[in-house]
């Protein structure tokens, strides 16, 4: 009778088994030039983070984990530091840029997440990341920073959302979630191509119909962004 450890997929069948070394040159052209323009950060990650995958380093994942979310923070930083700079010298409104490049980039970890689980047959778990990711992020990667901002840094002060718009974005972001819902339900709980495409359909609507708010098509809700006096 097998045991229960026996049954856990091993991070081989994950996809997550370590592959050779820092130095290996990839095959192929797009890949060769993918990995000289990720060397300098794979470099500094990969003398930075252990790698607990590997026999030396199994015993570390603690120091992994924290290790990673730290990185991830100062790669957060400098994110929003740039979209916010390229959104300013385009003269495009912050919430579009959020929206958008700063959404679509944070959402990678959580998408090649959803993505190995899903390879792994289990549905729910990539489901539930995706959703429970916007839940995270909306109670508390909000709620946080508020917090520390009007009780650490300026006591007693607030902070002021400039764009009416986002009621609108938020409405939108709850329609998308019901309609997700309405599609797996009506798909008989199964994720497939035809989910895919609906989904993706969803969120060229939703993207669309955002953007089309914060420029002010369908009503004012947007002020204009100042100009350098």
């Amino acid at each position: 009778m097998e045991g229960v450890g026996s049954r856990r997929p091993t991070l081989d069948a994950l996809g997550l088994e370590p592959e050779g070394g820092l130095c290996r040159l990839p095959h192929g052209f797009l890949d060769a030039v993918k990995w000289i323009i990720c060397m300098p950060i794979c470099i500094l990650l990969f003398f930075t983070i252990p790698d607990c995958r590997r026999k030396r380093f199994e015993r570390w994942y603690l120091v992994t984990f924290f290790t990673s979310i730290i990185w991830i923070m100062l790669f957060s930083y400098v994110m929003v530091w740039m979209v916010a700079l390229i959104g300013y010298t385009l003269h495009v409104p912050d919430t579009i840029m959020g929206i958008t490049f700063l959404a679509a980039g944070t959402s990678v970890p959580d998408a090649m997440a959803s993505l190995i689980v899903a390879r792994q047959g289990l549905g729910d778990m990539a489901v539930s990341n995706s959703i429970g990711s916007n839940v995270f992020d909306i109670l508390l990667g909000l709620a946080l920073p508020w917090f520390v901002k009007t009780t650490m840094v300026s006591y007693g002060t607030r902070v002021k959302i400039n764009s009416r718009g986002l009621l609108y974005a938020s409405i939108l972001l709850f329609a998308t979630v019901f309609a997700t819902i309405l599609s797996i339900h009506f798909n008989k709980w199964k994720l497939d191509k035809r989910v895919g495409i609906l989904l993706f359909a969803f969120y060229s609507v939703f993207l669309t119909l955002a953007i089309l708010v914060e420029f002010n098509v369908f009503a004012y809700v947007n002020a204009p962004m100042c100009r350098n006096l």
